[in-house]
């Protein structure tokens, strides 16, 4: 958390993650063109960004890819503001996450688990209702197998997909279709990515979630910070984090 407030208390940083909310998956050329500063500069104040987690980087070919993860804010937000100002705070941190193209977003949290303990809770379907909304996922986890998202207490398809991949307890990749609305049912089929990585006695969990057309509806992405949140949550302390109404299923 100290790291978080430091990197977001000088301005030039912040001016960095509005760029990457108007345009995610931006080059170190692109964000240096648009600062009256040196390279090395914009290279200080993104490395500072990405110590505390705010900003996470992809290799695509011989580029250097950056990209805004709104996770390590929702957790400032669960641990404080939710408590005394929930339905206004909710709004920001969900505008936080409408982000455009290029329709890649990747979220990264670190968690004080085990690798075997992390795998169980993705892909545990009662766990996993704990922290997705009270959804449930059932599926057999065996590469090519389906799997389903639903509602227990209404019998309804909230999401359906195909394992793409399945390597526990490292990664697995999936397709996924989106069946709660008529509005995402249109958007059709993205893709999630979960890698689990230890470090130290802790694991950092990076899901990149891709495939998604330009301009995609957000209702597909935007829950995401909460999800890894209340994950986060429920490893670390087995108690379930309150968060406002869904904001995929609403």
């Amino acid at each position: 958390m100290d790291a978080v407030f430091k990197a977001l208390a000088d301005a030039t940083r912040r001016d960095l993650l509005d760029e990457l909310f108007r345009n995610d998956g931006q080059t170190l050329h692109a964000l240096e063109a648009r600062f009256e500063m040196t390279r090395y500069g914009v290279m200080k104040h993104l490395r500072i960004l990405e110590d505390a987690g705010l900003v996470v980087t992809r290799r695509r070919g011989r580029e250097k890819l950056h990209f805004l993860n709104p996770v390590p804010i929702r957790l400032v937000h669960d641990r404080w503001v939710s408590k005394y100002a929930e339905p206004w705070a909710a709004g920001l941190s969900d505008l936080k996450t409408r982000l455009e193209s290029p329709m890649e977003k990747i979220f990264e949290i670190y968690i004080k688990t085990t690798p075997e303990r992390l795998w169980e809770a993705i892909t545990d379907g009662e766990i996993r209702s704990k922290y997705q909304f009270g959804s449930v996922i059932t599926s057999a986890w065996t590469p090519g197998s389906r799997f389903e998202m639903g509602n227990p207490t209404s019998g309804d398809l909230l999401g359906e997909g195909e394992n793409l991949e399945v390597d526990p307890p490292r990664r697995l990749v999936q397709s996924m279709r989106a069946l709660w609305g008529e509005d995402v049912k249109a958007e059709g089929t993205s893709r999630v990515t979960w890698e689990i990585e230890p470090v130290g006695d802790s694991c950092r969990l990076t899901v990149t979630h891709d495939q998604l057309r330009d301009g995609a509806n957000d209702q597909l992405f935007g829950g995401w910070p909460m999800i890894l949140s209340g994950l986060k949550t429920w490893l670390e302390t087995g108690e379930l984090l309150t968060t406002p109404g869904s904001l995929m299923y609403t």
